[in-house]
């Protein structure tokens, strides 16, 4: 790094420095509209989604225990 780059990048932070000396109030301001109020409630029905744990089986109800009987005994 030339001698010329170190003394600007120098002046650069010592411009950068005084600026934030001179607008603390704005950073303030700037901060405070950011984190100077809690966040909006959120109410404990709006947290819960209620979904079924699986898809229903169609074919659960449909097994007949007296079919047998129709197809071997008659």
């Amino acid at each position: 790094m030339t001698y010329e780059a170190k003394t600007e990048a120098a002046n650069a932070a010592t411009i950068e420095a005084t600026a934030e000396e001179r607008a603390p109030e704005s950073a303030e301001a700037v901060r405070h509209a950011r984190f100077g109020q809690l966040p909006e409630r959120i109410r404990v029905e709006d947290m819960v989604a209620a979904q079924p744990a699986s898809v229903p089986d169609p074919a659960t109800g449909a097994y007949n225990e007296d079919e047998w009987l129709v197809r071997y005994c008659l």
